[in-house]
């Protein structure tokens, strides 16, 4: 894939992303993912296409700077209206030569902005002047202040300044080293983009000083190339203008941009391929940040998942080491089974008694069915307690999460049980025990034994085999112990006088695990809310996987179109070139004007060693 392909790829990948949890990384991986975006549609992308557009030179700085005095002053006439009420520049202002104007009338770059051919206040405007005196092939944008007390006007300079082939920043003797603007050339030397500073509002007494730290200050930051143009602090004249020598040098460079074809090209592709790098470089912080999101996902789902696995493993203990057979289901089992007379009737020879059981349970099959009542109730009282314990566990172990908590304030109901949970969970038991009592009927059809079911009754003896699961594992000690040891021994001996042993064990085993599946398909649905909360997050790890592909692309892409790579290939860019020289000071007496060519190669300059000094940038 060519280049302009690749980053295509790329673009679209990005503008995918969404990160929506608000982890420490995320707000500024959104930023750097919409900014990316932005620049490739802005200026990358449009510019790969149409390399000999016209030069687009942003006029960039802090506020008062003087940008509009400059661009006035540069082109000769009020075309960008300064302000002494702050912020100043709002909507910015495009100056082009009426024979460029194709190149900016319509959405080829900055294609969010909105065309205007009159000065506008409104911020997403694109002010369009055209000036016959500006050279084809050059155009020059006001931008807003850098340090905008509009939080809107310092988003659109960043985005127009990333638009730009070549930033013209202006700063003043008085602010020079602060920290706004030097975020700002910071940036476009990490992103090799084609730099030219102005000193503006330079005092005479200042003039053998702070040019020259400025200098030095550049070159210690990866700037020692760009170059630096002193305007001395001046009066302007009644519309506002500096004096013609002040920004003769400034002139002269912007003129001979726009006269040499080859010079305005490596600017062009210097920026150009600054920003590729820039691009491929910031993007993996961005599938950084989608992994991020998805590990962070994850991980609370596994601990709701933790959550409800143990309730669900703490229903199946308590329902078989005899916590169950205890209050209600005892004294109703007494009252079905006369306790204490049948237990001193049982002997280990159970063919022999049956007919001693059936005597005692004669008539009492309505109280096997209270038993059943009672084995309910309990197995649902503790089915409730463990689901309500589960959410208590999920809401903490989110809580302990600032994403967790992000979700819990927008799903509150999650720090809770549903609000049909004790239904489901009565409708699970009572689904249950009908599993049960359909166990017991079918295991007692076409036997012998059929007589004795139907004198005990099919809801006793399913009683009978609920008490036995309840006490399989036996965890209970002591007394407790003992009353359990004892109520599951005969329930055992009841169902082993009509069943036998060995059906009773399969029948305990099986009645056990529907039991347990059941609970687990309980918790399984409460489980289910906050897998939804989660799933309704916009966050895919498969988008960091297409990003880091389209990163690939791209970084392959550029390689092959880099100097020294095959030609020929779509995408293939001409060979970059040396950075330009930064131009020296012009004299105070010359005059350049910029729709004069000649004059512009003719300009004589003179040596500028506090600016340009060899050994002071190294």
């Amino acid at each position: 894939m060519d280049l302009a392909g690749s980053l295509t790829a790329l673009r679209s990948a990005l503008d995918d992303v969404r990160l929506p949890l608000d982890l420490p990384d995320a707000a500024q991986a959104t930023a750097s993912a919409r900014q990316i975006v932005a620049q490739l549609d802005d200026y990358v992308l449009p510019r790969l296409v149409d390399l000999d557009a016209p030069l687009l030179a942003v006029v960039g700085g802090s506020t008062g700077a003087g940008k509009s005095t400059l661009v006035n002053s540069l082109i000769g006439r009020v075309v960008s209206q300064p302000g002494v009420i702050r912020p100043t520049t709002r909507s910015p202002v495009l100056v082009h030569n009426p024979e460029d104007e194709r190149w900016f009338a319509n959405d080829r770059i900055l294609p969010g902005l909105v065309r205007s051919r009159v000065a506008s206040n409104a911020d997403q405007a694109l002010h369009l002047v055209a000036e016959p005196t500006l050279p084809p092939g050059l155009a020059i944008l006001d931008a807003p202040d850098i340090d905008s007390v509009v939080e809107e006007n310092r988003a659109l300079a960043s985005q127009l300044l990333d638009a730009a082939d070549l930033w013209l920043f202006i700063t003043s003797a008085a602010r020079y080293a602060d920290a706004v603007p030097w975020e700002f050339l910071q940036t476009a030397a990490d992103r090799g983009a084609s730099v030219a500073v102005v000193l503006d509002r330079v005092p005479p007494a200042a003039v053998g000083v702070v040019p020259t730290d400025l200098g030095k200050m550049m070159t210690e930051r990866g700037l020692a190339e760009a170059p630096l143009f002193a305007v001395p602090e001046t009066v302007v004249d009644d519309l506002g203008l500096l004096p013609d020598a002040a920004v003769a040098a400034i002139r002269t460079y912007l003129a001979t941009l726009a006269a040499d074809k080859s010079a305005r090209e490596r600017v062009v592709l210097r920026t150009l391929d600054g920003a590729v790098s820039s691009v491929a470089g910031r993007a993996p912080q961005v599938a950084d940040a989608v992994d991020a999101q998805a590990d962070v996902r994850d991980q609370l789902a596994s601990d709701a998942t933790k959550s409800f696995a143990e309730a669900s493993r703490a229903v199946s203990v308590q329902s078989a080491d005899g916590t169950l057979l205890r209050g209600e289901v005892l004294s109703r089992w007494h009252d079905y089974v006369g306790s204490s007379d049948l237990l001193r009737s049982l002997d280990s020879q159970v063919s022999r008694i049956r007919d001693r059981i059936q005597g005692f349970l004669t008539g009492s099959v309505q109280r096997g069915e209270q038993v059943g009542v009672a084995a309910a109730g309990g197995l649902e009282a503790l089915i409730l307690e463990e689901g309500t314990a589960a959410a208590e566990r999920a809401t903490s172990a989110w809580q302990g999460n600032p994403a967790g908590r992000q979700i819990l304030r927008t799903h509150p109901e999650l720090t809770r049980p549903s609000e049909v949970f004790a239904e489901a969970a009565a409708r699970t038991i009572r689904e249950w025990q009908s599993d049960v009592l359909h166990l017991v009927g079918e295991e007692g059809k076409g036997k012998r034994s059929a007589a004795r079911i139907a004198a005990y009754g099919v809801n006793g003896l399913g009683a009978a085999l609920m008490l036995v699961i309840f006490f399989q594992t036996g965890g209970l000690t002591g007394a407790e112990g003992g009353v359990a040891i004892g109520t599951s021994v005969l329930a055992q001996r009841l169902l082993e006088s009509v069943f036998g042993d060995e059906a009773v064990r399969r029948l305990a085993r099986t009645a056990k695990s529907e039991l347990d599946a059941r609970v687990e398909g309980l918790m399984a649905s409460e489980l289910v809310r906050y897998s939804r909360a989660l799933d309704a997050l916009p966050i895919d790890r498969e988008q960091a996987v297409v990003l880091r592909s389209a990163i690939a692309g791209v970084e392959a892409a550029h390689l092959a179109s880099a100097p020294g790579a095959s030609s020929g290939g779509a995408g293939t860019r001409p060979e970059l070139v040396g950075r330009e020289e930064p131009p020296q000071l012009a004299a105070p007496q010359t005059r350049v004007q910029l729709n004069s060519v000649a004059d512009a190669q003719g300009a004589e300059y003179v040596e500028a060693e506090l600016v340009n000094d060899e050994e002071e940038r190294g």
